[in-house]
């Protein structure tokens, strides 16, 4: 267990950060697009959808093909998602080692764009659901606007108790890290995910992140 965290909490953005789905969702997304006929590499979907939901993802999409998305879309999406809910997806590495050193005592939430029913399951398959209790907060049911505006950050400081210029927050994505960012929390851009390739870092010291992070040996230096 860490000695000290020199912050008054701890949020955490859950895919690609927690578990490693970024790259696995981001596939997914450009192979059916490639066979729509709207030729798309995993690094373009990443580029331009990841850390979006709900209606901002679905945007996103049709400004990248320039039309509405069929129907046949959704159900493929949905199929996919029922496949990884049944598998179950991977920790990021370090990540459950890293959220059980820290004290017991440390208020901390998980602030995502997907929903919480996701966010349940997944926290189950790498055996941390105890550790963040009903502290599990989604940009589609908790927030009006949810990422890349900063509203999902501040409800969650608010729901723990904590003033969110004392919070460290974790963000994987360009989108969220936005939204963190002008939460005015202090925020720990992670490349540690399968997704994050040469320049990831680069980009979310662009949009203005306090510190990099490549692994959470790194975080939890910054934490101390």
């Amino acid at each position: 267990m860490m000695a000290s965290v020199r912050f008054d909490a701890l949020l955490f953005d859950f895919d690609g950060v927690l578990i490693d789905s970024e790259a696995i969702g981001n596939r997914h997304t450009a192979e059916w697009l490639t066979a729509a006929g709207h030729p798309t590499t995993a690094a373009d979907s990443m580029a331009n959808f990841m850390g979006l939901a709900g209606p901002q993802f679905v945007d996103a999409i049709e400004r990248w093909i320039d039309r509405p998305l069929p129907d046949d879309f959704y159900a493929a999406r949905k199929a996919e998602d029922d496949r990884v809910m049944a598998a179950g997806i991977d920790a990021i590495a370090g990540a459950v080692a890293f959220v059980r050193s820290l004290p017991k005592d440390l208020p901390k939430a998980i602030v995502s764009s997907s929903p919480t029913r996701w966010i349940a399951r997944h926290l189950d398959h790498i055996g941390l659901r105890d550790a963040f209790g009903d502290h599990l907060y989604s940009g589609r049911e908790h927030v009006e606007h949810g990422k890349p505006a900063p509203d999902l950050y501040l409800f969650g400081a608010q729901r723990l108790g904590v003033d969110i210029t004392r919070t460290a927050i974790l963000e994987d994505s360009p989108v969220g890290a936005t939204g963190a960012v002008a939460s005015g929390g202090y925020v720990i851009g992670l490349s540690a995910g399968t997704h994050c390739g040469a320049g990831h870092g680069d980009r979310l010291k662009a949009i203005g992140v306090d510190a990099l992070a490549e692994d959470f040996d790194a975080v939890a230096r910054l934490m101390a």
